[in-house]
């Protein structure tokens, strides 16, 4: 039987799942503000009141500005806070509301960040880490004594890790980690590799041109400066391709069918620049930007190979991270997780 507050939470997670980190969803957000021009060149931005429109913590706001500032659309100046483009003129201090952000009634979810996402992005990293070194048991009362919470967020938390097959529930519906061994990433990835191309060839007709083209500059802007890209930049261009676009697929039950296997990007996400440093050469924006070429010119088949291919070749480069995490790190098991005997 579940209760009410169990499905809103697992409601919570699934839309969060198609709509991407909040971070990225906050910087989409100012983006098409000062592109449109509510957000006028030299207003002011600041964590605090930015946080307050979105009802979310400064974290994934000031995420949001550094993905922004690495793009050019903000600029540091000698003040506190970001100024909106470039060049040298004085700061505007405006008031800011939700309109100029975008936030009328065409964005209310976005507006009711769930409180899990406080504490998500770090426990995410440190359950991604922990699955490598095998299975362990996962107190949700330690969690929520370990990161300042109610029971409630941290059982929140986990259903969404438990979304992605991150963690499940065992026989005696205890919380577990589940590990990370090579067989199960290659599993994820044939998932992946059959299902993602279908996606996508049905998602195509309904992804936005703007926001296409939005998407295939950021990859140009990255391929022009990489290395020198920040983590979340990396995970920005994983999910305009992979959750962002082919969430625009009409085809609800394959989204789903997709979720579990999507644990493959947080893998990735979390040892790429983490816990190893950035490859000396590019992972995947080059593939990437190949995808969105032939989406270009409505050559969905083309479009539908890359991504396949994609998918397949990247299945080695995970799997030697991962092992190569294995053999050179202990694992720093939280006080709320302890290790299931084999």
């Amino acid at each position: 039987m579940f209760g009410t507050g169990q499905i809103l939470a697992e409601d919570d997670a699934e839309g969060a799942l198609e709509q991407g980190p909040l971070y990225l969803r906050i910087r989409d957000m100012l983006a098409a503000a000062i592109s449109s021009g509510r957000l006028p060149k030299g207003a002011l931005l600041l964590e605090g009141p930015v946080a307050a429109l979105f009802a979310s913590t400064r974290t994934p706001v000031r995420q949001a500005f550094a993905l922004l500032e690495s793009a050019g659309a903000i600029r540091r100046f000698d003040g506190r806070g970001f100024l909106v483009g470039q060049g040298r003129g004085a700061p505007k201090r405006l008031v800011l509301t939700a309109e100029m952000l975008g936030l009328g009634e065409e964005a209310p979810a976005l507006r009711k960040a769930p409180a899990w996402e406080a504490i998500y992005e770090s426990l995410e990293r440190e359950m991604v880490h922990l699955s490598v070194f095998g299975r362990h048991r996962i107190s949700e009362v330690e969690l929520a004594r370990a990161r300042g919470v109610g029971r409630q967020v941290a059982r929140d938390a986990l259903t969404r890790l438990e979304a992605l097959g991150i963690v499940e529930k065992d026989e005696r519906m205890r919380w577990t980690l589940v590990p990370l061994d090579a067989e199960r990433m290659r599993d994820l990835h044939d998932i992946r590799a059959a299902l993602e191309p279908l996606a996508l060839v049905q998602a195509a007709p309904f992804i936005p041109p703007d926001a296409r083209l939005m998407m295939t500059e950021r990859l140009e802007e990255a391929l022009a400066r990489y290395p020198d890209l920040p983590v979340a930049a990396m995970d920005g261009l994983e999910t305009d391709l992979h959750i962002t676009c082919l969430s625009y697929c009409p085809n609800r039950e394959l989204l789903i069918a997709l979720r579990r296997a999507r644990f493959m990007l947080s893998v990735s996400k979390h040892i790429i620049g983490v816990s190893h440093l950035m490859p000396a050469e590019e992972p995947f924006i080059a593939e990437h930007l190949a995808v969105f070429r032939a989406l270009d010119v409505d050559d969905g088949a083309r479009a539908a190979e890359t991504l396949r291919h994609h998918i397949v070749v990247s299945l080695p480069k995970v799997v030697a991270r991962v092992e190569d995490l294995r053999a050179a790190h202990r694992p720093q098991v939280p006080v709320y997780a302890a290790p299931v005997a084999r």
